[in-house]
């Protein structure tokens, strides 16, 4: 799994993934009461109902797609040994870490007219919750525990433990159940398949750290792995977390109107996220390991599902692993909330190399997300559909690139063949058509459509003015898009009510038929992406931004990975350009700890650094040690804190310093999307403050 650290990364690792702050884990799983199933009325608090268009839409679809075949619901419940008898894991803090029970509405043997019944189906097939065999005696799964699964591999004497997780709690509840029903073993390995914070951040549920460092517990990661856990969601990890409100519907309850499904899981565990170093890392395309008497054959797929991630062979099982490379689902090549587009054609390529190297004998295929395969035939059929799904959404979408078909209509032509639409496997839940097409164009043409008009646009809020008052004014659109909306034109009301509530973000009655426009397209779309986010585009154009920004917190695992690097980058870009103009300085930084050296310059409005190199004359020159320039990070603690405790020097003069902290912005991830629908400023806040150096603690990606 695409897909994430400042208060923005942890924040949208699990804060705007979950919608609660991490906090403090929880010692067990405890047994809760079970919420109440939500009713199913003509309106729900949220929304309203399906409208005739959409439920017609439903039917038509639902009589094109192979029901009869129930090989998924057959392999999702082979080797099932046992349920927990709790439905919620909670934290230290006293707050729900994970609530399978909230989604028990789907198990009321319902069709739901406000789900695509696609997307229902997979909503089901994710219900799984409990401990499954997936090879007697040797291989085993504790699913619905989180977003991903966590397996164990017997070895002679231990467990070899793949992905653990999101969060410690999670992990650590899956370890307890597995060790009640089977005999309790030590852990004598991790692997971390992939980059993706759902993969490894409850290792501290199931290892100490200590037993890592002295080498007595392996923990194996593909290479590059710590750069890319950390890297990818830093520099923009305001921005992705606020956009991850809407793929995941942070503000939607989890009913038939709202929530029901993300895909590869249900959703995403808001608890304590860690991260443990690996010890050992892959670095060849295919490398042998054997550890507590299993040989694994590790497979590197670097810029596939992840820019770091890979696959397993068992040979004395027979058993593939295909970590999020091949799941239940085609994935994101373009992931919502933001960040570098994917390969797909390389995707594509990693998949077929596995087909023909391991998948020629591998009776069982089993993954991080969703539920195994099993027989030879079976999991070739599964490598083949995804194989040709990723291969020809990138090698369709350029053929019509290349005759002339832009970024701004491929997701209007690209149509996935009905040969691969008649497999289930072949699906886009993750992912979508449409936004996937966008995005291979993206990749290899950028955003771009060739036409000069599109070139220099004018901003939305600038051009919908003069759409509106070319169209006749608020009125005339109204009235339009109220009758577009009536007979089932939702994407045509979309268009027209969309520049009105641009040019008049306080018109309500435009933002109410807009919602309702958008709850529709939300009930038809297959892919929890893209129906979370017309959904939570409709809550938010009815109710707003709720007051207030998610309650921060830390996560000193990812701090201590990052690198100085890392973090002095983001501090140029949270630099505010209006107020940097005509300063200028050089700072040297230094920390002995890790023997490092920084020169950190502002010239032309614009904060640049350089590894190893030193000014000859600095203005300021700060020695700190990286181990507390952590707590600076993290905001536990200010330079003037380590300055009194006498934890950093500063040499010359500090006027710099104060500079570039009067001038430094804090993000925060409550940002409007939509026009008209943040909350107030509070007045007695002024526009812009002092601030001490951001705390960097950013949104690692998960499951996307």
């Amino acid at each position: 799994m695409t897909k994430q650290l400042t208060t923005a990364l942890i924040t949208a690792l699990s804060v705007t993934l979950c919608g609660m702050p991490l906090a403090a884990t929880g010692r067990t799983a405890k047994a809760t009461q079970e919420p109440p199933t939500p009713a199913v009325g003509h309106f729900h608090p949220q929304g309203k109902a399906p409208s005739k268009f959409t439920i017609e839409l439903r039917q038509g679809i639902k009589a094109t797609l192979p029901f009869d075949d129930q090989r998924d619901f057959e392999e999702a419940k082979k080797g099932f040994i046992a349920e927990p008898p709790y439905k919620q894991i909670k934290a230290d803090a006293g707050h729900v870490a994970w609530d399978m029970g909230s989604y028990e509405f789907l198990l009321q043997g319902k069709d739901f007219d406000s789900i695509h019944p696609s997307l229902q189906r997979q909503a089901v097939l994710n219900m799984a919750y409990g401990l499954y065999e997936v090879l007697p005696d040797r291989i085993y799964q504790v699913r619905g525990y989180d977003l991903a699964n966590i397996s164990f591999i017997k070895g002679d004497t231990g467990w070899i433990v793949f992905d653990p997780l999101t969060a410690r709690e999670t992990a650590r509840a899956a370890l307890e159940f597995i060790s009640e029903k089977l005999g309790a073993r030590p852990v004598v390995a991790v692997v971390y398949s992939h980059s993706h914070v759902d993969h490894f951040g409850g290792v501290r549920g199931v290892v100490e750290e200590v037993d890592v460092t002295s080498g007595k517990v392996k923990v194996i990661a593909p290479e590059h792995f710590m750069h890319e856990a950390i890297a990818e969601n830093v520099l923009a990890g305001n921005a992705m977390s606020r956009r991850t409100q809407m793929q995941y519907a942070v503000l939607l309850a989890r009913s038939p109107f709202g929530h029901v499904d993300q895909s590869i899981g249900k959703n995403v565990a808001n608890g304590n996220t860690g991260l443990i170093a690996p010890n050992r890392l892959i670095t060849k395309d295919f490398e042998e390991l054997t550890v507590d008497g299993v040989t694994m054959v590790f497979q590197n797929t670097p810029d596939t599902e992840a820019p770091a991630e890979m696959n397993t062979y068992f040979p004395q099982f027979k058993a593939f692993w295909a970590a999020e490379n091949i799941t239940g689902t085609i994935h994101n090549i373009y992931t919502l909330r933001g960040a570098p587009v994917r390969n797909a054609l390389n995707w594509s390529k990693h998949i077929n190399e596995a087909l023909f190297k391991f998948g020629q004998e591998a009776e069982v295929m089993f993954a991080s997300h969703s539920w195994p395969r099993w027989g030879n035939d079976r999991i070739q059929e599964v490598m083949r559909a995804q194989r040709d799904a990723y291969a020809n959404l990138n090698n369709q979408t350029l053929h019509y690139a290349n005759r002339g078909v832009t970024i701004n209509e491929i997701h209007n032509v690209y149509k996935l063949p009905d040969s691969l639409y008649k497999q289930w496997a072949a699906h886009s839940y993750h992912g979508s058509e449409q936004h996937n097409s966008r995005g291979v164009i993206n990749r290899f043409l950028g955003y771009w459509d060739g036409n000069p008009a599109t070139l220099v646009p004018l901003s939305p809020k600038d051009s919908a003015p003069l759409y509106v008052e070319m169209m006749g004014g608020a009125g005339k659109i109204m009235a339009k898009g109220k009758q577009l909306h009536d007979q089932g034109k939702y994407l045509e009301a979309a268009e027209i009510l969309n520049k009105l509530v641009l040019a008049q973000p306080k018109n309500q009655a435009a933002k109410n038929l807009l919602a309702d426009v958008f709850e529709q397209i939300g009930y038809q779309k297959e892919s929890p992406s893209l129906r979370n986010s017309f959904l939570a585009g409709a809550y938010e154009l009815r109710s707003g931004l709720p007051k207030g920004v998610p309650p921060k917190s830390t996560g000193p695992d990812v701090i201590r990975a990052m690198s100085t690097e890392n973090w002095l980058d983001f501090l140029g870009i949270s630099v505010d350009p209006k107020k940097a103009g005509g300063l200028r300085f050089t700072i040297n930084l230094i920390t002995p700890d890790t023997g490092e050296a920084f020169l950190v310059e502002m010239s032309n409005a614009t904060l640049t650094n350089i590894k190893g190199v030193k000014a000859r004359s600095p203005d300021l020159t700060i020695t700190v040690n990286r181990s507390d320039l952590d707590w600076v990070m993290m905001g536990q603690k200010t330079f003037d804190n380590l300055l009194k405790d006498g934890k950093a020097s500063f040499d010359g003069d500090r006027k710099p310093f104060d500079q570039l902290r009067s001038i430094l912005v804090k993000f925060t991830p409550d940002f409007e999307i939509l026009p008209g629908t943040a909350p107030p400023k509070d007045p007695g806040v002024p526009e812009s403050k002092e601030l001490e150096v951001p705390e960097l603690l950013p949104p690692t990606s998960a499951g996307d």
